[in-house]
């Protein structure tokens, strides 16, 4: 956010928030004094916890101020303490777009993103940059960014992207750059924050943070306020509505509607400012990797059932060098994709939008959304009916997710493996059979290939997108492209070939792979299929 628009939302976002509380306080609700102590008792068990960032020394003294003047202080005096919690909120998470650091960073983004992939030395970069493969060879764009582009110039737009990796923030920010779209404000993780450069160079470039830790509703109503301003200021936005990365691989079928529930909010408010281009659009968006770099922490956090205990994880492959060239070299060596798919874009209630930026209803019929807001003539506030229009559009959201996700050789060929080998054990908890499956337990070859067959058939028959490859229907084809895949950048290759047979030698990652197409009901024919 440039430094004029912060400036004027920190007032805007601080006062809205304010104002709400006092109304409710007045109306009967909580009073200002709760408020606080609900804060500072949420702010406590956060520091008890002790994540590895953030300045816990700094925010123990705030805090602990707060507390303290707390229990003496006149009504003027807590509405003082309250706007000083939401102003240390707002400066917290406010983001420092700056327009040349971003023109200047993103002429350099093919090359510089390409050798940090690589794992380059800046002496390379420096004296050998023909040499250096381009992140743009390897990132494949679908979908109809001229629509999108058209709609920027009728309203704001808004990504909804699936989330499986720390990188899909970097993917996505280029994926756009390269399409010729506008930036966005985005929100990213405090723990990312944590290295200086690349702290320096996201909040310039348009995020701002979100600190999962912090889980008091004053917070994350200064959030989604912060993300309701920035559209009205006429900021594209980027969400991750699925809230953290995919633990087991599997594409989202729950959304956190906090943020999400802000693209109405704002539609409602450039509503009743009366603004020229009061239109907010909902893009969906897919993020698609051959391989995922944090694939080996995320499933064996997801196993652990501690999703709740780190959810946060800041010692994942994300932060290791190494682990980068090992992944860059698993893309760049095969002629790997990274695939981002643009979805058919939407208005804030799910309804679709034809080519002329307009809604239209489920027989196609141009409709004017505004209408949904609107009671005997005049602009409703409904928190009830607007939660079920999030909830719908979230619904929509979830649907297109789905249908826009690319389905890789290696999830084709993991599935089928896995749940073969599954139904060899039927009478297993999934958790023991994990446990148990040692390379002692192989399939022939043919028999996984006949199954990846018949995968693939009962894949072509449903509304999905499939890689080219997968798209042909030859069996031997997907599992060789995976069997390659699966060997070039984990520690050990996830699946051996020893003579005619294969051997799992990673049960773990084998069930992440796997997991991608958990949602398309295709395990019970697979079972029943089996050999005996």
């Amino acid at each position: 956010m440039r430094r004029e628009d912060r400036i004027k939302a920190r007032s805007e976002v601080i006062g809205r928030v304010f104002n709400q509380i006092s109304a409710a306080s007045e109306g009967g609700g909580a009073p200002i004094s709760e408020v606080i102590n609900e804060t500072l008792y949420h702010e406590r068990e956060r520091l008890r916890q002790r994540p590895s960032y953030g300045d816990l020394e700094a925010d123990g003294a705030f805090y602990g101020q707060i507390s303290k003047a707390l229990p003496k202080a006149s009504e003027t005096a807590r509405q003082d303490l309250l706007r000083r919690l939401l102003t240390r909120y707002f400066d917290e998470i406010a983001g420092h777009f700056n327009p040349r650091i971003f023109k200047a960073t993103t002429r350099a983004i093919p090359v510089a993103l390409s050798g940090l992939l690589n794992g380059l030395s800046p002496k390379r970069l420096i004296t050998r940059p023909g040499e250096i493969p381009r992140i743009d060879q390897q990132l494949q764009i679908e979908g109809d960014v001229g629509h999108i582009a058209r709609l920027h110039a009728r309203g704001v737009v808004v990504y909804a992207p699936t989330h499986s990796s720390n990188l899909d923030s970097i993917i996505m920010g280029y994926a756009l750059h390269a399409s010729g779209l506008p930036p966005v404000s985005y929100g990213a993780g405090l723990n990312l924050f944590s290295n200086p450069l690349m702290g320096f160079f996201m909040s310039h470039l348009g995020a701002y943070t979100v600190d999962r830790l912090k889980t008091a509703p004053l917070y994350k109503a200064v959030l989604k306020g912060y993300a309701t301003i920035s559209m009205e200021l006429g900021y594209d936005n980027l969400f991750f509505p699925g809230g953290t990365r995919s633990r087991s691989g599997v594409v989202e079928g729950q959304l956190k509607r906090g943020l999400l529930g802000a693209t109405l909010r704002a539609y409602h408010n450039q509503l009743k400012a009366g603004s020229a281009r009061p239109q907010v659009y909902v893009v969906p968006c897919t993020l698609n990797y051959p391989l995922v770099l944090e694939a080996a922490t995320l499933i064996d956090d997801h196993l652990r059932r501690a999703a709740k205990a780190r959810y946060i994880i800041v010692d994942d492959e994300f932060s290791r060098l190494r682990r980068w060239w090992d992944f860059s070299k698993g893309l760049f060596e095969l002629d790997q994709r990274i695939r981002v798919v643009f979805g058919a874009p939407l208005d804030v209630f799910g309804d679709p939008i034809n080519a002329d930026g307009e809604a239209l209803d489920p027989r196609g019929r141009i409709i004017d959304p505004a209408r949904y807001l609107y009671r005997d003539g005049a602009l409703v506030e409904d928190p009830a009916r607007d939660a079920e229009y999030t909830r719908v559009l979230g619904e929509r959201i979830l649907s297109a997710w789905q249908r826009d996700t690319v389905i890789l050789a290696n999830h084709v060929a993991a599935f089928a493996l896995f749940e073969r080998l599954r139904a060899m054990q039927p009478q297993k908890d999934l958790y023991r059979f994990l446990r148990e499956l040692s390379p002692a337990l192989s399939l022939p070859i043919q028999e996984v290939e006949v199954a990846i067959d018949g995968l693939v058939e009962r894949l072509k028959g449903r509304d999905v997108r499939l890689e080219p490859i997968v798209a042909s229907g030859d069996g031997a084809a997907i599992l060789r492209a995976a069997l390659a895949s699966l060997s070039t950048y984990h520690t050990r290759a996830v699946i051996a070939r020893r003579g005619v047979r294969l051997h799992v030698n990673d049960a773990n990652l084998l069930f992440y792979y796997r997991n991608r197409l958990d949602r398309y009901g295709l395990s019970e024919p697979l079972v029943r299929g089996a050999r005996r």
